[in-house]
């Protein structure tokens, strides 16, 4: 089928990627836009998998500060300084030290978080469930568990800038490594607000 310029336009505008994978990704998506965003998400977490192991000792510490009462400072890494410098790596690390401060997560990942953390909220969410079968709990507790680290996890958080609410952090930073084509890694971070908590 044809694919029309304005098409091919369109998809690189809302994701970014080249114009010759864009256009791959709608021909394979019949021209359906959405279907062509999945195709290159899927392509981006590929690429990003590939790319996990690779060493990211570069990159830049990103400050965000609102109204003088919330301020966020990131590291985000990257395998080079070239790439660092650049616009749009500096734009990514600013929005995610901008979702931080909206966000507001406890940890990078959910891997980050101690194991007694982990168990409290199992006992608790387990002390709510009452006359289920053993496995029905277990369910139960999972999905409340999966709830906990969407929202305390930046990883597994929803990127505030998305109006649709799809794209996790985690699908961010792989689309920014199939764009970019250096392994990116979220490191860590602080959130300071006045009078109240650091995090």
């Amino acid at each position: 089928m044809n694919i029309s310029p304005g098409e091919v336009k369109e998809l690189r505008e809302q994701t970014g990627v080249g114009l010759m994978d864009c256009k791959r990704a709608l021909t394979a998506a019949e021209g359906n836009i959405e279907k062509a965003r999945d195709i290159l998400r899927q392509k981006g977490l590929a690429m990003a998998e590939k790319k996990s192991g690779r060493q990211a000792a570069d990159g830049l510490i990103g400050s965000y500060i609102h109204m003088g009462k919330l301020g966020v400072m990131v590291e985000v890494n990257c395998e080079t300084d070239f790439v660092a410098k650049t616009d749009d790596f500096k734009e990514f690390v600013k929005d995610i030290a901008m979702h931080i401060a909206a966000a507001d997560p406890s940890y990078v990942k959910r891997e980050d978080i101690p194991s007694e953390v982990v168990g409290k909220e199992k006992e608790i969410y387990a002390s709510q469930v009452t006359n289920k079968p053993p496995q029905v709990v277990e369910k139960i507790i999972a999905g409340k568990l999966e709830k906990f680290y969407n929202d305390n996890c930046l990883m597994d958080q929803i990127f505030v800038k998305d109006p649709e609410q799809k794209t996790r952090i985690r699908d961010l930073i792989a689309e920014k490594i199939a764009k970019l084509g250096e392994n990116i890694i979220l490191k860590r971070f602080v959130r300071f607000q006045l009078g109240g908590k650091t995090g």
